[in-house]
């Protein structure tokens, strides 16, 4: 697979609806995950990342203008003991609740489906990242329609063992903009991660459309402590 600029992926696509990010930092030493939402409508650009223990959650930045909390208000990130999952919806309670009770990352996904959003079908993307013994693993997964038939769930989950160096995987709701919004094919993407947080998070955020950029969250996790460093953009300060 061809290694793709992250920068110009996103300059290059005005929509591609909300994002997550997973790799390795290119000296090896760190765990690597960003997530950004985006939003088209007033109630999905009315929000913030807030941070929530060891993980964020959305609010709204103007609480007298939310309309419907159900699909833009959950917790994107939550930590599980060595585990760091990264959602674009509430199945981030479905991933923490059922590997707490031993269940794998495919498992918990099972009971979910794509968001009930017609005629979207918005998928569910998610991500798992697993620090251990001084190693490292991370996987991700997609939940959508059948093209957007809703009678039909399409589930791929992409397992990553031994990240390279300055490597990571990008995958997105939306192929690009549109009415219905497409959504995303293919693998996640093959993209590459550097070593300086802030330059990271500050090209991210510079190349998500400026129209429709909402929020950003970015964590580098050391993987031989588990120590880490978070930075959160939101476009309503």
């Amino acid at each position: 697979m061809e290694k793709m600029s992250l920068e110009l992926e996103l300059k290059g696509n005005a929509y591609p609806g909300r994002g997550i990010v997973i790799g390795k930092s290119a000296d090896g030493t760190k765990a690597v995950t960003a997530y950004f939402i985006m939003g088209r409508s007033e109630n999905s650009r009315n929000r913030v990342f807030v941070e929530d223990g060891d993980g964020i959650r959305t609010q709204a930045f103007d609480p007298s203008k939310l309309t419907d909390p159900s699909l833009i208000i959950y917790a994107p990130v939550r930590v599980l003991g060595n585990k760091t999952i990264v959602t674009n919806g509430d199945q981030t309670d479905t991933i923490y609740e059922g590997m707490d009770k031993q269940l794998t990352f495919e498992q918990c996904l099972r009971t979910r489906e794509f968001e009930p959003d017609a005629p979207n079908y918005t998928p569910r993307i998610s991500g798992i990242m697993h620090l251990e013994g001084g190693g490292y693993n991370y996987a991700m997964s997609i939940l959508k329609s059948s093209n957007g038939n809703p009678d039909s769930c399409h589930r791929y989950t992409f397992a990553y063992e031994a990240p390279v160096n300055g490597e990571g995987h990008f995958i997105h709701t939306y192929m690009c903009d549109g009415n219905p919004l497409p959504s995303f094919e293919g693998e996640p993407k093959l993209v590459e991660i550097p070593d300086d947080m802030d330059a990271f998070t500050e090209m991210l955020w510079n190349s998500l459309n400026v129209e429709n950029k909402v929020s950003l969250f970015v964590r580098y996790i050391d993987i031989a402590t588990g120590n880490y460093e978070t930075r959160i953009v939101n476009k309503n300060q």
